[in-house]
């Protein structure tokens, strides 16, 4: 299992042992990663489980689709180049080391 780690805003991490298959958004969910939401259920539908990416390119992700594309714009001022929906990143062997920052910081509820 690929260890990913989820940073937030304030610099605070927590790596986790991701299964292969998976969401990133699922994943968060399983370890109750603070600012993942998946209000839609991970159907694109949604921005409430909002990342940033580090080094995209590194780890072989491509482009974004134009569905999470206009879900990121209705998000708004905190869309950045490196913006991605973790419901549409599948976990696999080839993610491992990735670093991932939450855009919110709310609670999960």
């Amino acid at each position: 299992m690929p260890q990913i780690c989820f940073r937030q805003k304030d610099g605070s991490s927590q790596v986790v042992e991701a299964k292969t298959g998976q969401t990133l958004m699922q994943e968060a969910l399983r370890h109750g990663i603070a600012g993942i939401i998946g209000e839609c259920g991970g159907s694109c539908m949604c921005a409430t489980c909002h990342i940033y990416l580090e080094d995209p390119e590194h780890f072989g992700l491509g482009s974004i689709s134009e569905m999470e594309e206009t879900m990121l714009e209705l998000e708004g001022e905190d869309v950045t180049p490196h913006s991605r929906l973790a419901c549409q990143i599948e976990v696999s062997p080839e993610l491992e080391g990735l670093t991932v920052t939450v855009a919110h910081t709310t609670a999960n509820t």
